[in-house]
């Protein structure tokens, strides 16, 4: 029975998938996936284990789909979803982040009193906190906190650590009472960046009160860490003295302080002005102070890196590198990576540290910085850091040429990328295609065609033929400025060369011949695509109508329709042309283009019909939308 239960479940997922790649959007939800569905006659076999079983594990990273199938089989007569099909949609909503649909979920669950297990609730957790919806995480938290043994100490940690870093002090302080209270482990991530950010305002008492009440349990945490970030969080708050006095209070409650902790201290006193002071500090240390560990710094910067604290690895990594403690190469690169998302001034210093101590970042470091550098417009150092690089001969092999190259492109730098290529020709390095792709992008970006041009014979030239993107880089920009004879060179030179043309190739074409009046050649570029695969034809004939539509050509996409055979399914399309009528208020046409579908097949017309009654809320002109329906019913006697 299991086995049977199994295989159906199989076959409900994957004609749903099949189906929905036909949808528009793809994999989105439709009524025409009720239709499939009814078609497989799978409506008396439905349960809610094989309900959930098709959603999890089959349509967990289809989350449409999967509501779309949970709501289905709840219109089925004598149908009612339990804790399983609850937990498996649930748990598909929470990974793809749709925390609208799970509230409306959660209603219902807490209306029919229905219990969830645990995991359902650690997933949620744990997508609301990366979704960076900690308060609603606390929320969920809040509704289980009898038991959140159960949730495990992973979650509890990182939603302390999460409500701490976002500045939820008071929510964060009752996850860290209710862990106490039941037992749950504390780890140096999920306390550490709750004492660190709590320390900056509480009172000293409390704050050791609370530092004792996890050294009584049985939570391991690194003091030494602890130790540094207690003392951070005070001198942050420019509460020196206090900092200072602390050092020997966390040495006798066995978090020992290391040169970290003192360095910290004294610079703040530094920043004072206060020179006795400061030299107290490292007298002390000189005397109590020992060596940190780098591999404690090194894992607790990892994890928080991996929980997506990223401002509190930022913090912790200046300490490092501001007071030169060691600090391994992996670090540094994470650092690099993860802070140049939002800080690219800290990044850049990350970087100076590595390579002044003779070390250069890894080619996926550098990849992230560059990219970063680009986003944020500091073209100026993206620069830098190659022109660095280069005087050091990092640049040594044709992968780590093709990413100076690509990124220098996507800066707007097409000089200083152009000559990386006359430098690479040199090294022996011939410039592949992915590089030549990458200039000659951005050369038509600028608007630089001519050098777009001689790179292209260049590139022939060298022995490097050119491949889809390639040739699409070039159609879709000659297209665009209206050099469609060039576009269909292009075109042709490639199906000679054996370059099998894509949806871009075919949508960037037909938009230059529609807008220059070439319907003629529009229509054999057309038939080209469905000789060459009717999927790929279907995929590109909405987008194809719509282009004669935006230009006027109303009537020869009334005929393109009108001539397709029932290969290619077409319904969407018609829709396009009649909404585009609408809008064009051209009732007229569009009634006698939906007589010829009429005659052609009424099985289309009526999916024409729901489609646009569906579409009718969201019409520019809806008046002529009901115009149409109304001829649609009267000429089929549709209901609606």
């Amino acid at each position: 029975m299991k086995r049977c239960a199994t295989e159906l479940a199989t076959r409900i997922s994957r004609a749903l998938i099949y189906a929905s790649n036909h949808t528009k959007p793809p994999r989105t939800w439709t009524s025409s996936l009720e239709q499939t569905l009814h078609q497989l006659g799978c409506r008396d076999s439905l349960t809610p284990p094989l309900v959930s079983r098709v959603i999890d594990p089959f349509l967990l990273t289809h989350h449409s789909l999967a509501l779309g199938f949970f709501n289905w089989a709840s219109q089925q007569p004598g149908f009612s979803h339990n804790s399983l099909t609850y937990q498996s949609i649930i748990k598909s909503l929470s990974l793809s982040r749709q925390f609208s649909a799970i509230d409306t979920l959660f209603k219902q669950v807490r209306a029919h009193k229905i219990n969830l297990s645990s995991s359902v609730y650690a997933s949620l957790i744990a997508s609301l906190i990366v979704g960076k919806k900690t308060q609603n995480a606390f929320l969920v938290f809040s509704e289980v906190s009898a038991e959140i043994r159960e949730l495990g100490p992973d979650i509890c940690n990182s939603l302390l650590a999460a409500l701490a870093s976002d500045g939820y002090f008071e929510y964060a302080d009752k996850v860290f009472e209710e862990m106490l209270l039941r037992g749950v482990s504390l780890s140096t991530l999920g306390f550490g960046v709750f004492i660190w950010r709590f320390s900056r305002n509480a009172e000293m008492g409390r704050v050791l009160s609370m530092l004792d009440e996890v050294r009584r349990g049985s939570s391991e945490i690194n003091g030494s860490v602890i130790a540094v970030l207690i003392v951070h969080g005070f001198c942050q708050a420019s509460r020196m003295s206090e900092a200072y006095w602390v050092l020997d209070e966390l040495r006798g409650r066995g978090c020992k302080p290391d040169f970290m902790a003192y360095w910290i201290v004294a610079e703040g006193f530094r920043a004072m002005g206060s020179v006795p002071d400061t030299e107290k500090v490292l007298k002390k240390k000189r005397k109590l102070g020992v060596a940190p560990r780098a591999n404690d710094y090194r894992e607790f910067i990892f994890a928080l890196v991996s929980e997506r604290r990223i401002c509190e690895a930022k913090e912790l990594g200046e300490v490092i590198v501001g007071g030169s403690f060691p600090i391994e190469d992996d670090v540094l690169n994470v650092l690099i990576g993860s802070v140049s998302a939002f800080d690219t001034g800290s990044a850049i210093m990350f970087f100076k540290f590595l390579v002044g101590k003779e070390r250069f970042p890894t080619l996926l470091t550098l990849s992230n910085l560059s990219r970063n550098l680009c986003k944020h417009g500091k073209t100026d150092e993206l620069l830098e850091v190659f022109q660095f690089l280069s005087s050091h001969n990092y640049f040594k092999d044709l992968e780590s040429y093709d990413v100076m190259v690509s990124f220098l492109c996507k800066a707007g730098r097409v000089k200083e990328a152009y000559g990386v290529l006359q430098e690479m020709k040199k090294k022996g390095w011939g410039p592949d295609v992915s590089s030549y792709n990458s200039l000659m992008e951005a050369c038509c970006r600028e608007d630089l065609l001519r050098p777009a041009k001689r790179l292209w014979d260049e590139m022939f030239a060298s022995g490097c033929g050119g491949n889809l993107k390639t040739y699409n880089i070039l159609i879709q920009k000659f297209s665009e400025i209206g050099q469609i004879e060039e576009s269909q060179r292009l075109f042709h030179h490639m199906l000679e060369k054996g370059v099998v043309p894509n949806a871009t190739t075919y949508t960037s074409l037909l938009r230059g011949l529609c807008q220059e009046t070439k319907l003629e050649a529009a229509f054999e570029v057309f038939n080209k695509s469905v000789k060459q695969d009717m999927v790929l034809a279907q995929t590109i004939l909405s987008t194809f109508i719509l282009y004669l539509c935006i230009e006027g050509h109303f009537l020869a996409a009334s005929k393109l329709l009108c001539s397709l055979t029932c290969d290619i399914e077409h319904s969407g399309s018609h829709v396009i042309l009649l909404k585009c009528l609408a809008d064009a208020r051209a009732v007229p046409i569009a009634i006698e283009h939906i007589e010829q579908v009429q005659k052609a097949s009424p099985s289309t017309l009526q999916v024409i019909f729901n489609e646009l009654l569906a579409s009718l809320s969201s019409c520019s002109k809806p008046e002529a939308i009901l115009q149409l329906l109304q001829a649609i019913q009267e000429m089929s006697n549709f209901q609606q």
